[in-house]
């Protein structure tokens, strides 16, 4: 009897403590609105968490969560662009539930409001939210994320990061826009359709992105006559990036990356600008080897145990034998292996060309293929 007794006191306290667990469950379950802090989201890129916000400017920034219920929604705020009559110049936002984009829009507007889901039946959700378009152009804050569920969490970061440092290319310029006689517009550039979120996707490692559409290393885009200093990648590589708009208070030029979480790899892919001033003038071609050296090693410093992969070639890749002169150099003259060059496939137009010639999806897919199995060898991964 007293055995039977222990036994059933047992049962009633286990009854018990699970009628409590089941209670404090059901009461978490709850309409609240996320504070806009670092540590209640995975960060995608350089994001930048304000007093108001969250701040995405760069090429593929945005944040990722996950929690249990049937309701979220997003509101964005978008800068001194939104609402202008230059729409192709508004910042372009997908958000993706459990995978599945289910939002993508032209933030058009100074405030915008997304249904991300809305259910009857609890569920377990992964909550996305990505910077399409590239961050000369426009800037978006993310102002208020309210769900019905359970306290959310960030998402786990994988082992692996690579950083991707480039022009148009890496932006997805002109992606969705398979007319190569169309030029450039915001609405039809979609960085996961590049090259660069590609080969992070194939070795299976989180990204970030540091790309402007006709940037260079010693000059941007040019008639060939000017070299267009305004435009030099190395200038903002260790900020937020860079905007024409004002957001607020927020300016990304005028604020420092830390480099807190270091990349296993950083890939550069720089000189197709370029090469519109170098025009194959052997003291242009030299100053742009000379500069990618100095490029290289302000690299180094913020990322010294990265390993370097020097590319080009997608769009032409006349300047390439220059970017192997300064891998050799920089090698040379440091000691430090860990740096490496591959030159990338010239796109095919017969798989399809996009707006001002840009590389379309299916070449983005190629390339990707070619850099994720050149990082694989070198990396042992």
């Amino acid at each position: 009897m007293k055995i039977c007794r222990i036994i059933l006191s047992f049962l009633a306290a286990a009854l018990a403590l699970n009628l409590c667990a089941c209670g404090a469950a059901e009461e978490d379950i709850s309409m609240r609105d996320i504070k806009l802090k670092e540590q209640n989201f995975k960060s995608l890129g350089r994001v930048y968490y304000g007093d108001d916000g969250i701040y995405c400017a760069l090429s593929g920034t945005g944040v990722e969560f996950s929690f249990h219920g049937t309701e979220c929604s997003v509101s964005v705020s978008g800068d001194d662009s939104a609402g202008g009559a230059n729409f192709d110049n508004n910042a372009r936002i997908a958000v993706y539930l459990n995978g599945e984009r289910v939002v993508d829009d032209m933030i058009d507007q100074p405030t915008e409001t997304y249904e991300v889901l809305k259910s009857d039946v609890e569920t377990d959700a992964v909550v996305r939210i990505v910077k399409l378009s590239e961050s000369a152009n426009s800037t978006f804050k993310i102002s208020k994320i309210t769900v019905n569920g359970t306290a959310p969490e960030p998402t786990e970061n994988k082992d692996r990061l690579i950083e991707f440092v480039g022009d148009s290319i890496t932006c997805g310029y002109g992606v969705d826009d398979l007319d190569y006689n169309h030029h450039f517009s915001t609405r039809t550039e979609d960085n996961t359709k590049t090259y660069a979120y590609k080969t992070a996707e194939k070795l299976d490692a989180d990204y970030s992105m540091v790309s402007f559409s006709g940037y260079g290393i010693i000059s941007g885009y040019s008639d060939g006559n000017s070299k267009v200093t305004s435009q030099l990648v190395p200038t903002y590589y260790d900020k937020y990036g860079y905007c024409w708009s004002k957001n607020g208070s927020f300016v990304p030029s005028e604020i420092e990356w830390k480099f807190k979480r270091q990349p296993d790899v950083v890939v550069i892919n720089l000189g197709t600008n370029d090469d519109s001033y170098c025009k194959n003038i052997p003291e242009r071609c030299e100053e742009y080897r000379s500069e990618y050296v100095s490029f290289i090693k302000k690299i180094r410093d913020k990322n010294p145990d990265a390993t370097i992969v020097c590319t080009l070639g997608i769009m032409g890749a006349n300047l390439y034998p220059y970017v192997e002169n300064a891998v050799a150099d920089y090698t040379a003259e440091t000691g430090d292996s860990n740096v490496y060059a591959m030159q990338f496939d010239n796109q095919d137009q017969a798989d399809g060309i996009a707006a001002d010639w840009h590389p379309s999806e299916a070449t983005h897919e190629k390339a990707s293929a070619k850099l994720s199995d050149f990082i694989k060898q070198i990396k042992n991964w």
